[in-house]
């Protein structure tokens, strides 16, 4: 596919991506997950992380990257890559091996489902965790990116014209249907008994976020599948929207409660980070720094929508930052006149109610097959010692 030689500069950088995305979800996003959960609840925060990447490794192995960029038609890519047959180091995606963009892929495919793990932690169950996210993953993600990255219908060419849908790095493909699924999942479960309890480690939200800020380089950057200045340049815009967002967070909340936190800081990092990861690869560093600016204020805004305003627990706010970021940012690279309204707005669509349809029918599933969520006394004691046997803080937390 694409060229007929392997770009060793290329291959070098995608290489050093493939590691940062990895890095993101382990041990970025489980540490950052893990210090806003209570202290009794922060192993099986890891653990569902841990596991996910692994499950996800072997599901992407064994279907998901055939039906993601098997070459089918415009729905899916067909059965051809299962097991990646056919697939050998001298087998090449553009100017890389096929089997970087293989490991490359797969680790997005690890971080996608992992996001979800935000909107359901202290109470669900363990089987149910591994159950949903393997199906989720083969069922929503992996045709979603067929439909955008693998040349699928919403892709150039595609149902929306010569132009198709601009999704740099997983605006729609990664944090719409994440989001989406965290808040159908969260609506399922109910909420938490002990909804109001603080973190319990704000040191490690900071450490995670810094983690993903720096992995993300790799997310966006690495999706232009070279070494080259738009690979720069959305490294570079990335950065930007982070830092903007995150100040504009702490901001505004200094300026609705006195005060500045910690964890608001660096939930509006996430916030700028998953803004900007649509247009990455189109705007420059103003456009980014308008982007993460009013991203750090509209996710803030839609957390206290529906913390107060539905009963909806959604407990690491998935929706509102990743999804509503991702959406937001979608939207952007419209009104930047990067592309196409139909497209954007379109795609937005067809994806958000496959993902509602979908994801509700595999929650309705999953729950029919294993517990959706753990008993109240489980819930009360902690998942750590009551589901996994291990804590990892002899306190009452």
């Amino acid at each position: 596919m694409g060229n007929l030689t392997m770009n060793a500069a290329d291959t070098a950088w995608i290489l050093t991506a493939t590691a940062l995305v990895l890095f993101m979800t382990l041990p970025g996003l489980a540490l950052f997950y893990g210090g806003l959960v209570r202290g009794r609840n922060v192993l099986s925060v890891f653990m569902h992380c841990f596991a996910i990447a692994c499950l996800m490794s072997l599901l992407w192995l064994g279907a998901g990257y055939s039906i993601a960029f098997g070459g089918g038609g415009g729905v899916w890519g067909g059965t051809d890559k299962l097991f990646l047959m056919g697939v050998t180091p001298e087998s090449l995606t553009g100017s890389l091996p096929e089997i970087l963009f293989f490991a490359y892929q797969m680790t997005f495919a690890i971080i996608t489902p992992a996001l979800i793990v935000g909107a359901y932690v202290e109470r669900v169950g363990f089987g149910f965790v591994l159950l949903f996210s393997g199906l989720w993953m083969l069922v929503v993600y992996a045709p979603v990116v067929n439909w955008i990255w693998g040349g699928g219908f919403l892709a150039d060419g595609g149902i929306f014209g010569e132009t198709g849908v601009r999704d740099f790095a997983g605006g729609i493909v990664v944090h719409e249907t994440a989001g989406l699924a965290a808040l159908l999942v969260a609506s399922a479960l109910g909420p938490r008994k002990h909804r109001t309890t603080p973190p319990h480690n704000p040191g490690l939200v900071m450490i995670g976020a810094a983690m993903l800020w720096v992995g993300w380089f790799g997310f966006n950057g690495g999706s232009a599948l070279a070494a080259n200045g738009q690979a720069a340049m959305a490294i570079t815009v990335t950065h930007i929207s982070a830092a903007a967002a995150s100040l504009s967070w702490v901001a505004w909340e200094r300026v609705k409660h006195g005060r500045a936190s910690m964890v608001g800081l660096v939930t509006g990092t996430i916030a700028g980070l998953a803004s900007i990861t649509p247009a990455s690869g189109y705007v420059g560093p103003l456009q980014a720094l308008i982007i993460g600016l009013v991203a750090g204020i509209l996710c803030q805004e839609i957390v206290v929508l529906i913390r107060n305003r539905t009963r909806i627990d959604d407990t690491l706010d998935v929706f509102a930052v990743h999804g509503v970021g991702g959406i937001f940012g979608t939207i952007m690279v419209a009104v930047f006149g990067l592309g196409n309204w139909a497209a954007q707005l379109g795609g937005l669509a067809i994806v958000g109610l496959w993902t509602v349809v979908a994801s509700w029918g595999l929650i309705k599933l999953c729950a029919a097959i294993t517990p959706l969520r753990v008993d109240l006394e489980t819930e009360t004691n902690g998942l750590d010692l009551t589901v996994h046997g291990e804590r990892a803080y002899d306190l009452n937390s």
